[in-house]
């Protein structure tokens, strides 16, 4: 590689990475939907036709801001995990919600776009598929873990499903390894509740209803690591 190409591809790096910093910043004040090349590129000081050379359309942009959302996420929560012994599962579950409430309140923004009202028209590529499971995995490679070390106890008196048992099956395939069926749907179900929770948090729906909204969330992340069964 010949150093005026490596200067050329640094230049573009930086150029793209400022391009995308504005753009987070007009989803704050436009949102996805009103998000527009031609207002980015006048705010750099592009003709408008130059940013096209990074950016074809809209959506093109629309998905870099996604999977860069979803890899922010993806690395608070990985880095959250890490933190913690690999043998307290509890303790990683919190931390793991914990990361997550964290980055939504801190990146509003970014986490109505991967979790709020879908943008219009658009519709999301294959290049979204993996960094939005990465928070996902994690927590299923959590789950496995605690089944395989026999630290998931779960009630014999609500199984799951027959009509779960083929998804059951296939998630068995590829992220929840040897964890029966009846933990992979409450494992599901609690993972659900954590996003259920920080989206009513950060979309209003707690205005008026819930003040100590911390505290309300530790109670209710610590409810759903004992229904998915971790001790």
């Amino acid at each position: 590689m010949t150093a005026s190409r490596t200067a050329r591809e640094r230049v573009r790096a930086e150029l793209i990475r400022e391009i995308t910093d504005i753009a987070r910043r007009h989803l704050s004040t436009e949102g996805a939907a009103g998000l527009s090349l031609r207002a980015v590129a006048r705010e750099m000081g592009m003709v408008s036709s130059a940013i096209y050379r990074y950016f074809p359309t809209k959506d093109d942009l629309l998905t870099t801001l996604i999977i860069d959302a979803y890899n922010s996420v993806g690395d608070a929560v990985e880095h959250a995990d890490s933190g913690c012994a690999r043998d307290d599962f509890v303790g990683r579950w919190l931390e793991m919600c914990r990361a997550i409430r964290a980055w939504a309140l801190a990146h509003p923004h970014e986490y109505a776009l991967i979790h709020g009202t879908p943008v219009p028209g658009y519709q999301a590529p294959q290049d979204t598929v993996d960094p939005a499971s990465r928070d996902g995995v994690m927590f299923a490679r959590l789950i496995a873990d605690a089944h395989a070390a026999g630290a998931i106890q779960t009630p014999d008196d609500t199984p799951a499903p027959v009509e779960f048992y083929e998804d059951a099956a296939a998630l068995r395939e590829t992220i929840f390894t040897g964890v029966p069926d009846e933990v992979i749907l409450r494992a599901l179900h609690a993972w659900t509740w954590v996003y259920g929770s920080v989206s009513f948090e950060l979309f209003g729906m707690y205005n008026n209803v819930i003040s100590k909204r911390a505290a309300t969330f530790e109670h209710g992340a610590l409810s759903m690591a004992h229904y998915a069964g971790l001790r």
